[in-house]
């Protein structure tokens, strides 16, 4: 043990000899300052918690995660609230369902986790946007996580409903939330923006009151610690494995130098992007790193304990040199997989967990049962662009240069900008994104034909042939808006003009496409009956297809393979499972939870392929996830 660890355990163990009084049925947590440690109802406490983001994970298995938690020896679960999950809609909150984050708190309690908060309102979470609601694009010149007036006034707005439905469940007030985090490393912003720091403090005091232990969470580096801290909220830290601990908390001293010693975000493995190796980190780094912070006293949260999945639109991306979307799991090589299954790292965990507090008797839960459903065939349905009335039921805009997704008030998925070649072009002639204002991937068909896509910063031009008057049609679709940085004012779409050889496309027809609301009623397997135009014989570019696995009185979690697909989303019984692409990797397979599946119906499947889909039109349901295979890159 280096000497400054035998410092952090002599300073930080005089706080496990304090006594506080307690008055008799009063609940309070508080900072100990003198004795550098939390008091819960007057007692010394240090809390060892685990990261659960119930918007990764369906309703029907928030107990069954959280009680593998407590199992593990967990006491208190960190928890994000993604401002957009629940205002997708500017104006519109919604607390149902897999929203129901009063529901998650109360299973907690339940359960006896206690819970820190992280209400953002920016989280980053590699979650879209970083949880900021896409419609805050709206205003052209909007600077985010600052006191730019439209921002402040749209945070204000939000944490007028969400902060007073909080307060009942602080722990002084009989919940358990016992601190709650405002905003989310922001050192790590360009802005440094205290006067918005500040606005959120008079927010959060306002609404939560005075006595509530509220904090801060920054990276390890000076540079972070100064622009992230602020005079009133308690500053931690956050860092992974190979960090000097030592060193790691000597920095949070400078910036607090007396009161608990936490680590905020203990990483216990990373995020994924398309085209990465899939991260992993060891189990026995971690444990020996936990062992060693338990050991000084610390307050540790894992990061994650479970990462759960992007379903849906709802992953992050990344913008350092070049744009690289986050892929649909959010496993994370936790400690408890993207399926909620116990793995090695936990037992690890608990195992050293042990050694520092009585952990609850029992077994811990098993994983969910699985179950490999086999091959399913699908047909196909048609090509996009040949179904636009029924995806785009409020038919198009027409615009004489290009919108973005926000102007058109559609902010995830998929658009459609139809123009037509304003000239003969018998040789290939080079269809150029300029600006680079392709956001994020276009799929190019003339007259119905695909010929080719472009990509944000990687595929700038490609060429075009056709004769004047032809359908030009450029599908673009959003992967995900960049959640860390300066970049995450991630407008989506064709931000800037297209040339096609000499000429500037103008003259546009733009389709905002509802393809998940389509499919939530029931299309296409609801016209199954009625006989689809037989699309032409071609299988590659953007096309939907359709097929159903047979009920067989199980309604198991399985994992779908899209083998010798290329990209696309998927759909099961109406639920958009997220994307796929199994061409870059190194996410294989999709997981697909149980309680989606029908036990008696057939289950509807859904797939759009955005690209080239293979003859054999096969999908694949497997008992095991394939997360971790790099494909060549495409």
């Amino acid at each position: 043990m280096a000497a400054g660890v035998f410092l952090f355990v002599a300073v930080n163990l005089a706080c496990l000899s304090v006594s506080g009084i307690l008055v008799s049925g009063e609940r309070s947590f508080s900072i100990d300052y003198k004795n550098n440690c939390f008091l819960k109802d007057g007692k010394p406490f240090q809390y060892i918690s685990g990261s659960i983001h119930y918007s990764r994970i369906p309703r029907y298995y928030w107990k069954d995660r959280l009680l593998k938690m407590y199992m593990t020896g967990l006491n208190a679960i960190q928890v994000y609230v993604p401002w957009n999950f629940h205002e997708t809609v500017q104006g519109v909150q919604n607390f149902t369902g897999d929203r129901d984050l009063g529901h998650f708190l109360d299973l907690a309690n339940q359960t006896g986790l206690l819970v820190i908060l992280r209400p953002g309102p920016y989280i980053c979470a590699e979650w879209e946007m970083g949880g900021l609601p896409a419609w805050l694009l709206q205003k052209p010149n909007i600077i985010l996580r600052s006191a730019d007036t439209d921002y402040i006034q749209a945070v204000s707005n939000w944490l007028a409903v969400l902060l007073p439905k909080m307060k009942p469940w602080l722990y002084i007030n009989g919940g358990n939330i016992i601190t709650i985090q405002v905003e989310n490393e922001y050192g790590s912003y360009f802005a440094c923006d205290y006067n918005y720091m500040r606005h959120l403090r008079t927010l959060f005091r306002l609404f939560l009151g005075e006595d509530t232990v509220l904090f801060t969470t920054d990276g390890n580096t000076d540079k972070e610690m100064a622009c992230g801290t602020l005079e009133g909220l308690y500053a931690t830290v956050d860092f992974g494995t190979d960090t000097n601990i030592t060193q790691a908390f000597s920095r949070q001293r400078r910036f607090e130098p007396q009161g608990p010693l936490v680590n905020s975000e203990f990483y216990t493995g990373w995020l994924d992007h398309w085209g990465d190796q899939h991260a992993v980190v060891d189990a026995q780094k971690v444990s020996r790193v936990l062992e060693e912070m338990l050991i000084i006293g610390a307050n540790v949260n894992m990061y994650m304990f479970e990462g759960g999945t992007n379903f849906g639109y709802w992953n992050g991306a990344d913008h350092d040199t070049r744009f690289r979307s986050v892929v649909t799991s959010y496993d994370y090589d936790a400690p408890l997989s993207e399926a909620g299954d116990p793995t090695e790292k936990l037992l690890a965990i608990r195992d050293v967990i042990k050694q520092f507090r009585d952990i609850p008797s029992g077994p811990m839960p098993p994983a969910t049962p699985k179950f490999a459903y086999g091959f399913v065939t699908l047909k196909k349905v048609g090509n996009i662009n040949g179904l636009l009335n029924t995806l785009s039921p409020l038919g198009p805009v027409k615009s004489q240069y290009p919108l973005t997704f926000e102007e058109m008030k559609q902010y995830y998925g998929y658009m459609l900008y139809r123009t037509t070649l304003p000239r003969d072009l018998s040789e290939p002639t080079p269809l150029i994104s300029p600006l680079n204002g392709v956001h994020d991937r276009a799929y190019v068909s003339v007259n119905g034909v695909f010929q080719g896509l472009l990509q944000r910063d990687t595929v700038l031009v490609m060429n075009v042939t056709g004769q004047q008057g032809d359908t030009l049609d450029i599908l673009v679709e959003n992967m995900g808006r960049v959640n860390f940085g300066s970049k995450i004012n991630d407008y989506k779409g064709l931000l800037s003009n297209l040339i096609l050889g000499r000429d500037v496309l103008s003259n546009w027809t733009i389709y905002p496409l509802d393809i998940d609301g389509a499919i939530a009623g029931g299309w296409p397997h609801s016209d199954s009956q009625k006989s689809f135009p037989v699309p032409k014989d071609q299988s590659v570019g953007p096309v939907l297809y359709m097929g159903t696995l047979q009920p067989n009185g199980l309604a198991w979690d399985t994992f779908v393979k899209l083998h010798e697909w290329t990209k696309g989303q998927i759909w099961i019984n109406g639920i958009n499972l997220g994307r796929y692409w199994p061409a870059r990797g190194p996410q294989q397979t999709l997981y697909v939870p149980g309680p989606l599946l029908s036990t008696t119906l057939p289950n509807n499947i859904t797939v759009l392929e955005l690209e080239r889909a293979p003859a054999h039109l096969r999908v694949l349901f497997m008992d095991r996830p394939q997360i971790n295979v790099i494909a060549g890159k495409s």
